[in-house]
């Protein structure tokens, strides 16, 4: 059993970034400017816009949090992605999802400049995924797609079972698996809450990538041996143990489904952080598009 270290691979691409932008930082320009808007105190959605700045610092990007209420109206939020479109020294941005129930995502993505949505949820950069246009691919996707090809887990031929289907992974990723490129030519399968044989179709599968939100849902029973295992959950559960009160663990039943993987990802460390890595590459993109 290989472990997918998404950790490391997520610092060698932060490294690589990096480089880049001391080659821009020597040449007296100034650095790609990533901001992050955040409505409401969410611990988790704190805890990740934390540490997207974290890493955006690191490696030499200006970045910015703009904080706002949980009560703040649709309005408002709408206006502060108008001024966000027309800042010429902000180069890409995220709204960070949720957003409180008062507020229609969808008319805020629907407002963000496509040319500024390094999180590639905006209708435009998904249709341009769909037609393998050049453009920004979501970032939870876009590195499991790169774990792929780094560890060269073969693809090409192979049954994939996506189990999930929302439009910041499950939807996204089944598309990628199926196109004709480095990391695709998969025959993939997308099943979800409404699927009736998920274990009949687990079972097949080369390839497993979970995306549901369920803790410990995929069980040893569920996969075959030498099966390939990417977890993209993340989920809380109960640790009176730990000092938290809590601790993080994915879709998987990693313990008993580890030993009958070839490659698997753990939770954490898995694909958390190259979410983010993904994130800031879209986000020098966008910089040099700019």
């Amino acid at each position: 059993m290989i472990l997918i270290d998404g950790k490391k691979t997520a610092l060698d691409i932060r490294e690589s970034i990096r480089l880049e932008v001391d080659s821009i930082l020597q040449k007296k320009l100034r650095a790609p400017h990533l901001v992050a808007v955040l409505v409401g105190d969410d611990p988790a959605s704190q805890t990740y816009v934390n540490s997207k700045e974290k890493a955006a610092k690191s490696i030499g990007f200006t970045s910015s949090i703009f904080r706002y209420d949980k009560d703040i109206s649709e309005k408002k939020l709408l206006q502060i992605v108008d001024e966000l479109n027309q800042d010429d020294a902000v180069d890409g941005y995220i709204v960070q999802l949720p957003l409180p129930k008062h507020i229609d995502e969808e008319k805020i993505i629907m407002a963000i400049d496509p040319s500024k949505d390094v999180d590639g949820f905006h209708p435009l950069n998904l249709g341009k995924m769909l037609a393998q246009l050049p453009g920004f691919l979501p970032a939870t996707p876009f590195g499991i797609l790169e774990l792929i090809k780094r560890y060269h887990i073969e693809t090409e031929g192979k049954n994939v079972l996506v189990i999930g289907r929302s439009l910041i992974v499950g939807r996204p990723l089944s598309v990628l698996l199926g196109q004709k490129r480095v990391g695709g030519n998969a025959t993939v399968t997308l099943a979800h809450s409404k699927t009736k044989n998920i274990k009949q179709l687990s079972l097949q599968a080369d390839i497993i990538i979970t995306a549901i939100g369920k803790a410990h849902f995929l069980s040893a029973d569920m996969v075959k041996e030498g099966v390939v295992i990417i977890d993209a959950g993340i989920n809380s559960i109960d640790a009176p143990e730990r000092k938290r009160g809590y601790k993080l663990v994915g879709d998987v039943d990693f313990e008993n489904v580890a030993p009958k993987a070839a490659y698997i990802t753990p939770v954490p460390g898995g694909v958390g952080p190259m979410t983010i890595a993904m994130l800031l590459q879209n986000t020098l993109l966008a910089y040099q598009n700019r």
